[in-house]
């Protein structure tokens, strides 16, 4: 007969239920939440385990990977599944989570959780680091403005290396305000110093991964997008087909059907926020800079201007027919915006914005 075992992982201790085939409970138990008391506890009970399934939680990656070396059927499941189980029972105990995951091995109603490689997880948690200390330093530098601001001082947007140095100069016109703002500069210098070396670490890590200088290679893709890429994806060969990527980073949209309601909303949201971020934040940097490549103003500022036809290889825009050749365009100048082509979305946003520049020209001539 074939037997369950179901762990309810907590900080220090572990509750353990085993059930037959039957779902009928043959052994409870509990212990540190330590691999090797673990290991020895399941093999004190002397049965055959079919499946041992851990609930998704910050010890199970290295509970799930001692176990697996020991030689048990450590099965990492979906805490959204395990919850829904749970759910059915009136009162919440460690030891009643313990049966009902010894329940769903029995039963099969579950979805396995794919165990990342230790070294994807240090190089998560390396990001995961950079990205905390960054938002800290972002938070400070708010405190220091808003301090600022109470005397009539306006910091403006300096870059974050120069960002003391500017502090420092306005507080020579206000000294009440030094008492407070040279403690958060003492440790927003600290705090870019030790950015500075989790960044040279990604960089690193970057220059020696073939995965992460492929990735590169795709145009707008970064050393901080393709590390947390590499280190989400980890296996590539357990996605059967590539659009399963996006779904298992949460990038597809969230379906509600029932009877005649059919309901498609925004993005899922169920995967790692990281990678899911990450490509984002790199297209919109992508597209900005070519917003500001293209536009009139900066061919201007650096005294450029836009190739003709000739000289760019393609050939010359054909004449007006005869009966056109005496007519003026008096249209206002056609306005431009990257938007994505072919899509109502791009034949509304330019409509809009003639007319907007139809109706100023005509505020001029007035």
């Amino acid at each position: 007969m074939n037997h369950y075992a179901g762990l309810d992982v907590s900080l220090e201790e572990t509750a353990i239920c085993v059930v037959d085939s039957t779902g009928q409970i043959v052994k409870e138990a509990r212990a540190a939440s330590e691999p090797e008391t673990l290991i020895a506890a399941l093999r004190e009970i002397d049965l055959p385990l079919e499946r041992v399934g851990l609930e998704a939680c910050s010890l199970t990656a290295w509970l799930h990977d001692e176990l697996h070396s020991a030689g048990l059927p450590a099965v990492c499941i979906e805490t959204r599944h395990a919850n829904a189980a749970m759910k059915t029972m009136p009162n919440k105990t460690d030891r009643n989570d313990a049966r009902a995951l010894a329940q769903i091995m029995r039963t099969g109603w579950y979805r396995q959780v794919h165990v990342k490689s230790r070294q994807c997880r240090l190089w998560r948690s390396l990001l995961v680091a950079r990205r905390t200390v960054l938002n800290e330093m972002r938070s400070i530098e708010n405190v220091v403005r808003a301090v600022l601001r109470e005397g009539g001082l306006k910091l403006g947007t300096p870059s974050r290396a120069a960002f003391a140095e500017r502090v420092r100069d306005l507080m020579a016109e206000d000294a009440s305000v030094k008492p407070l703002v040279d403690p958060l500069l003492t440790i927003l210098v600290t705090m870019l110093d030790q950015f500075a070396r989790l960044t040279k670490q990604v960089l690193d890590i970057v220059r020696r991964e073939k995965v992460c200088r492929r990735l590169m290679s795709v145009p707008g893709v970064g050393p901080i997008t393709a590390l947390a890429f590499r280190a989400t994806i980890d296996r590539p060969d357990r996605f059967r087909r590539s659009r399963d990527v996006g779904a298992h980073l949460g990038l597809t949209p969230a379906r509600y059907q029932s009877g005649e309601t059919d309901v498609s909303g925004r993005i899922s949201r169920c995967g790692d926020e990281l990678a899911r971020t990450a490509p984002g934040r790199e297209a919109w940097r992508a597209l900005a800079s070519q917003s500001r490549a293209s536009s009139p103003s900066s061919c201007i500022a650096c005294g450029a201007t836009r190739p003709s036809s000739a000289s760019a290889g393609t050939p010359p825009r054909p004449s007006r027919p005869p009966e056109q050749e005496g007519r003026t365009n008096n249209s206002p100048k056609r306005a431009h915006r990257i938007v994505p082509v072919g899509t109502m979305g791009e034949a509304i946003s330019l409509r809009v914005q003639n007319l907007q520049a139809a109706r100023r020209q005509g505020r001029g001539t007035d």
